[in-house]
């Protein structure tokens, strides 16, 4: 492991250390700051010549410093003759834009691929992308990780009858993902009608399949944002009767008054990941946080000595099956 460097931006210092202490390594040194002007300012004070670079750094809010310090970092190890750099993104920023759903409007997603490898990157490692089809607007190879293994060690920790339990798709988007879940967890599906109403709108008309009715309802997503969508949703399969009512999500953005609107429904716990960190301010005893560090930490090592990610996701062979 010597010629591997991990370094990291301010977007997620702590998830950086996690990840250097599941690979006992030391964090790299980097100066980060602005200049009087406003402009971003980077220099690497490790040596990284011939190293295998890995820069982690989600595009979270504030999701334009954060894309640009990247970008910045990126390019101040190619300049200092880094062997390979990759850009550990947890959580991918400007990717609700990822096709022309109307005219005169921007494929974002494609856009910031284009970026990131002009920058310089090698390759690029992320975590449940908003849609897996942004792997495909990379020119350089993407590794795409799954948090659903964690969420789901979550849930199964509480020790929940698999008869007792529902997975409900929050829309016809996540049904794949709800169907995964099922698959690990037990229990039936149901799946909620969503209808978008604009951009920023939406509304929840009916529950298909089920019944919810006195059961255990875990809903999954992969980002939680302002968390309209998943609040309604929550509250439909309320209304209709269910128990309890459990959400997971990859990444909690959280923005605007998403914490007052899980405050404020009849959620009785949500668990998110650390792929964004989550200001104090916006802690509740309802919100649970669990670790990707060890998940990333193993993808790094396995990316450096050039081995398989998809094992990381196969699930164990039994030895009656050989």
């Amino acid at each position: 492991m010597r010629e591997l460097k991990i370094l990291s931006g301010r977007a997620n210092m702590e998830l950086a250390r996690e990840i250097c202490d599941s690979l006992h390594l030391n964090l790299g040194s980097i100066s980060l700051g602005k200049f009087p002007d406003g402009e971003n300012f980077c220099k690497i004070d490790d040596d990284v010549r011939g190293r295998d670079v890995f820069l982690i750094q989600p595009t979270s809010p504030p999701v334009n410093d954060n894309l640009m310090e990247l970008l910045i970092m990126i390019d101040s190890c190619k300049r200092a003759s880094a062997s390979r750099v990759t850009a550990v993104i947890p959580y991918f920023g400007y990717a609700r834009q990822d096709r022309k759903d109307e005219g005169r409007v921007p494929i974002t997603a494609k856009l910031v691929a284009n970026m990131i490898a002009r920058a310089g990157a090698d390759r690029v490692l992320t975590m449940d992308l908003h849609a897996p089809q942004i792997q495909g607007f990379f020119d350089v190879p993407v590794d795409h990780l799954y948090a659903a293994p964690v969420l789901n060690k979550y849930f199964e920790d509480m020790g929940y009858d698999p008869d007792e339990i529902v997975v409900v798709s929050p829309d016809e988007g996540s049904i794949k993902r709800a169907i995964g879940h099922s698959k690990r967890l037990g229990g039936r599906l149901a799946i909620v009608d969503k209808r978008r109403d604009n951009a920023f709108e939406t509304t929840q008309k009916n529950i298909i399949g089920g019944p919810v009715e006195d059961k255990i309802c875990l809903m999954f997503d992969d980002m939680i944002s302002t968390a309209s969508s998943i609040c309604g949703a929550a509250s439909l399969v309320h209304c209709a009767g269910a128990r309890e009512i459990h959400l997971a999500a990859t990444h909690g953005v959280l923005c605007a008054d998403a914490v007052e609107k899980i405050a404020n429904s009849p959620i009785k716990s949500l668990c998110i990941t650390n792929t964004v960190p989550l200001p104090h301010e916006k802690r509740l005893d309802r919100i649970k946080v669990v670790s990707v560090a060890p998940l990333l930490a193993e993808a790094i090592r396995r990316i450096h000595h050039h081995k398989s990610i998809s094992e990381l996701f196969r699930p164990p062979t039994d030895p009656n099956d050989r």
